[in-house]
């Protein structure tokens, strides 16, 4: 079993440049199924959930490359491949197949996605937006069945401004005939990014980034290049760590528009920030303040840096709140930081945090992404050596976590370790 290793303490000092956005990627490369020609994605970030979309493609037909941060894929020969299983357990975005092999096939037949245990998150508004483009939906022995004779153009309200109904509606539409319209649409930068890629390949999209979104249908998508967006989510995570152990932490590859929630609520725990075009630089900083959090769809606080910052509640003085009304049970992070000394306590939907506490190194166990994320960055500050098991949580959403953080300064490295299953002496 691999694990991670921390010995804590040691500051952070120089430069980390920031990976392409996951949250993107994992929509982007679907959506290569649309077009009728090769499509180059440029600064795909080297995690997990990108290979296993890779396979995706591939087990449906695709002829995918993926080396230096560049995938192209060859959508050509791809074929309306039943995948109920396998590797879409493996990760939540494997349902933006649905919306890409739809638009394009007419039909899908997709297994319940996996991925993070974040509470319960269901799809009822991508089956609420395929239904009303004409599909006919079904689950089936846990695998959902999607069928049209033909998508038509449809006006289609959410009742959650959902990124990932938002995507996966655009993704159908754009090969249905008419016009579509997603009211109360999402407005994260991802979704921009996504639509981005489709209009290059000819989709005709308006509104995008905005609670309204219009397509005009097309008949036939064409290949084309593109460049993703920087990770705001990981940018905010070297953010963070380097407010809590950096002399000087230059973020490079970022958009601080889209950083907009976290810069202020960093700002107001008393962390100095320097925003320039293309990088953040976070200087020394010592005392921190307590603040209180509420997560909110963007442009508000991200759900996904919550839990970072959770750690660095843990340096400041006084008593810290953090209410996540996304996902309800995303505070599995706290029981692991009390097993290193953290004065933590979940009520309800809040997590409160008492500061500051010195964090001691311990065994620890990621239960999803961000929580692993936050785990790292608590063993980085904590006195002693922090061991961090499940870390393939971590790696579906950071690309080279490891060196990037060596890079930095800090002390941290990947090990496996046996498992001793029989208890014996």
């Amino acid at each position: 079993m691999d694990v991670y290793k921390i010995k804590g303490g040691n500051r952070l000092q120089g430069k980390v440049t920031v990976s392409g956005a996951k949250n993107s990627a994992v929509a982007l490369i679907p959506a290569s199924i649309l077009a009728g020609s090769s499509v180059t994605i440029d600064g795909i970030p080297e995690i997990s959930d990108a290979w296993t979309l890779k396979a995706l493609l591939e087990e449906i037909g695709g002829e995918v490359s993926f080396e230096n941060g560049t995938m192209t894929i060859d959508p050509t020969k791809m074929v309306a491949m039943p995948l109920p299983n396998g590797n879409v357990k493996k990760l939540r975005a494997s349902y933006y197949m649905m919306g890409a092999m739809l638009g394009r096939f007419k039909k899908a037949v997709i297994g319940l996605p996996g991925g993070c245990f974040l509470g319960p998150r269901p799809i009822d508004q991508h089956i609420k937006g395929f239904e009303a483009l004409g599909a006919k939906v079904t689950n089936e022995h846990g695998a959902i069945y999607l069928r049209a004779d033909e998508l038509i153009g449809a006006k289609i309200y959410l009742d959650v401004a959902s990124v990932g109904a938002t995507i996966n509606i655009m993704l159908a539409a754009v090969r249905a005939k008419g016009k579509t319209i997603i009211e109360n649409a999402a407005k994260e930068p991802e979704i921009i990014d996504v639509a981005t890629l489709l209009t290059n390949m000819g989709a005709n999209i308006k509104g995008a980034g905005t609670s309204v979104i219009r397509i005009e249908g097309v008949e036939e998508l064409n290949g084309t290049n593109h460049t993703i967006i920087p990770d705001r989510i990981e940018a905010a995570t070297f953010m963070i760590m380097a407010a809590a152990m950096g002399d000087g932490v230059l973020i490079d590859n970022v958009i601080p528009l889209h950083l907009e929630a976290v810069t202020a609520k960093l700002r107001e725990m008393g962390v100095k920030i320097e925003e320039n075009e293309e990088s953040i630089y976070i200087p020394k900083h010592e005392k921190f303040r307590a603040v209180d959090v509420k997560t909110q769809v963007y442009p508000g606080f991200p759900t996904d840096v919550q839990q970072p910052l959770a750690v660095l509640m843990t340096l400041s003085e006084g008593t810290s709140k953090v209410t996540d009304t996304i996902y309800s049970a995303r505070f599995k992070h706290i029981d692991e930081l009390r097993r290193m000394n953290a004065k933590a306590r979940v009520e309800g939907s809040t997590a409160i945090i008492q500061g500051p506490s010195a964090l001691e190194g311990s065994a620890v166990t990621a239960t999803d992404l961000r929580a692993g994320a936050a785990l790292v960055l608590a063993g980085l500050i904590a006195k002693g050596e922090t061991e961090i098991h499940d870390i393939y949580h971590i790696e579906r959403g950071y690309s080279e976590l490891i060196q990037k953080l060596c890079a930095l300064g800090a002390d941290i490295r990947k090990e496996s370790i046996m498992v001793n299953t029989n208890n014996k002496a």
